[in-house]
This record gives structure tokens, C-alpha cells and sequence, in this order.
């Protein structure tokens, strides 16, 4: 591309980003090098906010960086749930390099391993620009100690952040559900969720508040799992033809003007 005088710049094209259907007004010569569907506005999707994203819905109706929906789907689709220590052990580092420099082009290689997206998932929701719990003070989160003010709690999250939380909550009760093969328990999950939940710069009072974000996340873990149990017992005894409440099950796009956030289902 030749470079001229400042003087003969024209507007030649309008290119805004849309996070449910990509880049909108993308000229032709540029479609090559920049595809319309971008996981993201910027050059990487890691460390950015989730506003800057492409976003899909999950099957509770929260709308979720597609990026991450990708990396959750082919975690099941492996057997994730299933291996011994998942979200536990660390993946090697030169793979999840080259899977990182990937996932910025929009692409999730067919080789990724189980722990390798495992470890992906949590670096994503770590190097956020601000932690999904960070809009709770301190003092809230180390004053829960049951699962309703956990849950409720919970509510006073931004919208993006409380389907985050949804999201991540309902991807630690699989792996919890899975838990005579994985050998990963409530408490093992929310400790190595924890510390990628929040961010503090102090080193020391991270350390101590993440053992309260473990047991906020513990407990949000065992009133979900307690919910699927009373929906599965609810829905086994109904009479044959009564209709059951249900959501959505495939990610969908949304409309231009939908924002990131958590959406109820309607009967």
C-alpha cells in the first residue's frame, strides 16, 4: 500500500464493530487479511474487555465471548469433564503459545488438548481488565457464608460480569458433576477458579482474599448443583405432556444493538 500526503486523505469507508456479527462496512480489499467474523476489535483476544468482542448466547441465555463458548465445546467434545484433574494440571506452555497466537486469528486448531484449553479458559477470564468479581468490595464477598447471600450477592454484579459468573459457575458444576472421574471436587474446582476471578495488586491480600473468593465460588458450586437436582427430580415426576421450562441450547447471534450480558428465558 503506497503511503501519500496527509493532504489527500479521503473517507472512503465507515467500519464499526459489531460484537454479534463482526466487522460491519469492512471494505473488499481488506477481507483477506481481516475476516468479518474477528473474535475481537483488537489484535489479540486475550487481556481485553469483553465489550471489544465478538459475543454468542450460552444455553441459560447469557451472552459469552464466542471465544469461549469455542474452547468450552470442544473441552466436552474431548472428554474433558472426564479427565483426571482438569482446570488442576498445567498445560504445556509452547502449546498453549501457539494456540493463543491462533485463537487471535479467530481459529481454535484441531490439536488443542483438553488441559491446554483448560488452562486457556482460566488465563482468559485472568487477564481481563478487571477481575469478574472486582465490582464487589472485599468486605461483601468475605461476609458470605451461605449459599443464598452467595446468590445474592451475585446479583449486584454488572450485567457482563454476573453472565460471566453464570457461565464460569455452570462450567465448575459439569466438571463437579464429573467428579468420581475427575477427581476434582467442589472445593478443588473454586480453588484453582479463584484466583483468576479477581485481581489485587497487593500480593498479600490477594493471597488471603482469594481463599474467600474460593469459598464465595464454592458455595455458588453446591447451591447450582442442589438446583439441577431439584429441576431433574421436578422434571422426572411431571405428568407425561405437562410442558417444563426450558432455555435455549445452541449459541445464536444476537442483534446489532443486543449488549453482552445476562438474559432470562421466556416461558
Amino acid at each position: 500500500m503506497e503511503i501519500g500526503w496527509p493532504t489527500d486523505v479521503r473517507h472512503v469507508a465507515h467500519v464499526t464493530f459489531d460484537r454479534f456479527h463482526g466487522f460491519l462496512g469492512l471494505p473488499v480489499e481488506f477481507e483477506p487479511e481481516v475476516p468479518r467474523t474477528a473474535p475481537s476489535a483488537s489484535a489479540k483476544v486475550f487481556g481485553v474487555s469483553t465489550k471489544s468482542m465478538q459475543c454468542s448466547y450460552d444455553s441459560r441465555g447469557n451472552s459469552i465471548p464466542t471465544i469461549l463458548l469455542q474452547m468450552q465445546k470442544r473441552l466436552y467434545e474431548l472428554g474433558g469433564l472426564q479427565t483426571e484433574g482438569i482446570f488442576r494440571i498445567t498445560p504445556d506452555n509452547s502449546q498453549e503459545e501457539y494456540v493463543r497466537d491462533m485463537l487471535n486469528r479467530g481459529i481454535l486448531p484441531q490439536e488443542t488438548g483438553v488441559h491446554c484449553l483448560a488452562g486457556l479458559i482460566k488465563a482468559w477470564l485472568r487477564e481481563l481488565p478487571a477481575g469478574v468479581l472486582d465490582s464487589l468490595s472485599s468486605e461483601e464477598v468475605m461476609q458470605c457464608k451461605t449459599e443464598e447471600a452467595c446468590s445474592q450477592l451475585a446479583k449486584h454484579l454488572p450485567a457482563t460480569e454476573a453472565a460471566l459468573l453464570d457461565w464460569a459457575i455452570n462450567l465448575m458444576a459439569d466438571v463437579v458433576q464429573d467428579e468420581q472421574q475427575n477427581k476434582m471436587n467442589a472445593q478443588n474446582v473454586a480453588t484453582v477458579f479463584a484466583p483468576n476471578m479477581t485481581q489485587m495488586a497487593d500480593p498479600l491480600n490477594a493471597l488471603m482474599y482469594a481463599v474467600q473468593v474460593m469459598n464465595f465460588l464454592r458455595l455458588m458450586i453446591l447451591k447450582t448443583l442442589k438446583e439441577r437436582e431439584a429441576t431433574s427430580k421436578t422434571t422426572s415426576s411431571a405428568p407425561q405432556g405437562t410442558k417444563q421450562n426450558s432455555t435455549p441450547t445452541n449459541c445464536v447471534y444476537a442483534n446489532s444493538d443486543s449488549v453482552c450480558g445476562s438474559t432470562k428465558s421466556q416461558n
